[in-house]
């Protein structure tokens, strides 16, 4: 007999987004269920190995009271278990890694650290119950409502069917969506669609998406050899050049739109040549007393091994299988073309020193345990935010992005589109600070499905700023804060923002516990 777990809210998908969803439901006083397809937490930062992308102002401003804790959090992580130089001890804004891709670089387990430590309270309780290693396979549904969601171990095992008043999708790729019949959308728009300047000319691509990554940790052990294995699809990757690269895949060549002219692997002098080692570094050794690390970490999340050949969502899982394998190759041949082939600034070629750090991502193979997902399924929604909310260019100067009267937070990056499976190269443009809609976080028809991670009604070019760390926490913070709403109130979402007592309440909570619903005055690009 298949066995069966009740709670007041449902969280599906235990990344940032789900966490942050999970916390702020518990601390409202409700029973949380949170599954995980890994056995970490943590998502983005953990188990897909990518260091927070942030905004210039994270530090001062434009994220919820809850994920700047997680980040003050990871610096006191440091400084209580770590042996730092007193002048990192001494340092309010200590970078682990000092990374260039972000004021707060670390390593996924310290990540994974903190967010168990922060969910401790809330898991000894009772009040949350983790189910990590567990995959969503069916759903239930009753007319507009999602009545349970049925998860299976992935080491096999007995099915296990959750049911709640209110359930969240946090997966990567909102794999709650099909399963419940819930409608949504994915891939590239058409201007006809969306009007957007940057969309398809020609029809949609529902199967066009975001590259997706498979990262690894490196240090670097000048004078020893940890060259790896020969990766089997090493020839194929050594020789790849799609239509729009400017030299073959593996290799230090730029794309068409980075302000840079070229990478290396460590810093040269030369102008306008970018180092990929501190990139996503996540320990600096000189932050540390001497002889605590030997060598620098840094995580390989770079433009050679963004994975675009094809699709892993909506797509059987036999393909879905090929994809994630090449990915694979894919990282493992960049590791051996940078330990081998690479060229050097003395004119020679390869860094046999560049050793692979499985232990950093808790792997046997080395690469992450998930993949950088960057983009998802995403609901239709009862409002989607296109690139015209948010473009400096449609809006005009000094004009700041589009205000919603119906906001439940704030976010701020670059649209960042990453080569596509559809053969197209993406760009990187500028986009305002912005608010997120409420009526982005609910669906056209189902009532007690939320969504807690990158697929709220934003579009394949609005997607590419909405994702990123701090909106994604945002996101599940507002959406668990709404599901606790709506059981306390017997309302639905789309009752709380269509109604504006109920709205202006909601917003007051949201304020209370610390989530910012708008922007103070700033330069806006």
């Amino acid at each position: 007999m298949q066995q069966k777990m009740q709670s007041d809210v449902l969280v599906v998908g235990g990344g940032l987004g789900g966490c942050a969803a999970a916390m702020a439901a518990a601390k409202s006083g409700k029973r949380v269920i949170l599954t995980e397809e890994t056995d970490w937490i943590g998502g983005q930062v953990t188990s897909q190995a990518v260091p927070p992308d942030e905004h210039r102002w994270i530090e001062q401003f434009g994220c919820t009271r809850t994920y700047r804790a997680f980040r003050n959090n990871v610096r006191d992580y440091y400084k209580r278990n770590f042996p730092l130089t007193p002048s990192a001890m001494a340092n309010t804004r200590l970078d682990p890694g000092n990374g260039i891709v972000s004021r707060l670089c670390v390593e996924p387990r310290a990540a994974l650290a903190v967010l168990n430590e922060m969910m401790a309270p809330y898991v000894h309780s009772g009040a949350i119950t983790i189910l990590l290693n567990h995959v969503p396979v069916a759903a239930e549904t009753d007319d507009d409502r999602v009545v349970s969601v049925t998860v299976r171990p992935t080491a096999g095992g007995e099915e296990l069917t959750l049911s709640a008043p209110y359930v969240l999708d946090a997966t990567e790729c909102g794999d709650l969506l099909p399963l419940a019949g819930v409608e949504y959308v994915m891939g590239a728009e058409s201007k006809s669609e969306t009007g957007e300047p940057n969309a398809l000319d020609g029809d949609a691509e529902p199967d066009d998406m975001q590259a997706f990554t498979y990262v690894f940790a490196v240090d670097y052990q000048e004078g020893e050899d940890h060259t790896i294995g020969k990766p089997r699809d090493y020839e194929l990757w050594k020789t790849y050049q799609a239509p729009f690269q400017k030299d073959v895949m593996l290799s230090w060549a730029t794309s068409n739109y980075s302000p840079f002219q070229s990478y290396s692997l460590f810093r040269v002098p030369t102008p306008g040549v970018f180092s990929l080692w501190e990139y996503r570094r996540v320990i600096d050794k000189s932050n540390f007393v001497p002889g605590t690390f030997d060598s620098d970490i840094t995580l390989v999340n770079w433009p050679q091994n963004d994975y675009w050949l094809g699709n892993i969502v909506d797509v059987d899982e036999a393909e879905r299988e090929v994809h994630l394998d090449r990915a694979k190759q894919l990282s493992l041949s960049l590791l051996y073309w940078l330990q081998t082939e690479a060229p050097r600034p003395d004119g020679g070629f390869g860094f046999p020193g560049v050793r692979l750090r499985k232990d950093v991502v808790g792997t046997e193979d080395g690469l992450a345990k998930a993949p950088y997902i960057r983009e998802s399924r995403r609901i239709r929604a009862e409002f989607t935010v296109v690139e015209q909310h948010i473009s400096p260019d449609v809006r005009g100067a000094g004009q700041g992005a589009q205000k919603f009267a119906d906001s439940v937070g704030v976010g701020c990056y670059r649209i960042d589109l990453h080569p596509t499976t559809g053969g197209r190269e993406g760009f990187y443009i500028p986009s305002l600070p912005f608010q997120i809609p409420l009526g982005s976080l609910i669906p056209v028809r189902v009532d007690n499905l939320l969504p807690a991670c990158k697929n709220i009604g934003v579009t394949h070019l609005t997607n590419g700023c909405y994702r990123l760390h701090p909106v994604e926490w945002n996101v599940g913070e507002a959406a668990g804060h709404l599901a606790a709403y709506c059981l306390e109130h017997g309302l639905t979402p789309r009752q709380v923002r269509n109604t504006e007592q109920h709205l202006r309440d909601f917003q007051t909570l949201l304020v209370r516990e610390g989530v910012e619903l708008d922007w103070p005055v700033i330069s806006q690009v």
